[in-house]
């Protein structure tokens, strides 16, 4: 529920984040389709059902599609990550092919740590990158805090 946040090295996002449910439970909530159907995305984005693929294995698929409105045209943003690591309930890490605004492709990398604090509580370690720009860090930081207060209520 808090966040001890957050430093930019080199475009690349690390966030730190309490969760009070048990670490299973959050680690769930990302390989599960239909959790994160239910939080993920930021606040007025939504990633429907239909559009999520997890295949929870080393080279398994770990896609959706996230859509939203934006002045009355429907646009949508598609996360297309393989697995890379896969150890529950402790790690996640996919990447995935990004081809950000300046036309340059690159490996982006979102790496999940899921630490048991005892008690039924969670830290989520979250290292994101490299991006583009600071500009970049700062829209994807922003996107996972308002997600991470949806999850909370998914994991209510």
């Amino acid at each position: 529920m808090n966040t001890q946040e957050n430093t930019t090295e080199s475009h690349t996002l690390t966030m730190t984040r309490e969760f009070d449910a048990p670490r299973e439970l959050v680690f769930k909530a990302f390989t599960d389709p239909d959790q994160l159907a239910a939080w993920f995305g930021p606040e007025g984005v939504d990633s429907p059902r239909e559009r999520i693929v997890v295949e929870p294995r080393v080279g398994g698929a770990w896609q959706l599609v996230m859509v939203w409105d934006e002045d009355g045209v429907a646009k949508e943003g598609p996360i297309d990550a393989v697995i890379s690591a896969y150890d529950p309930p402790s790690l996640l890490v996919a990447t995935q092919r990004a081809e950000p605004d300046t036309g340059t492709t690159r490996q982006v990398e979102m790496r999940l740590e899921f630490e048991d604090l005892g008690g039924g509580r969670t830290r989520l370690h979250l290292t994101q990158g490299p991006f583009d720009s600071t500009e970049w860090v700062d829209m994807t930081r922003e996107g996972w805090g308002t997600s991470f207060t949806k999850l909370d209520k998914v994991l209510a």
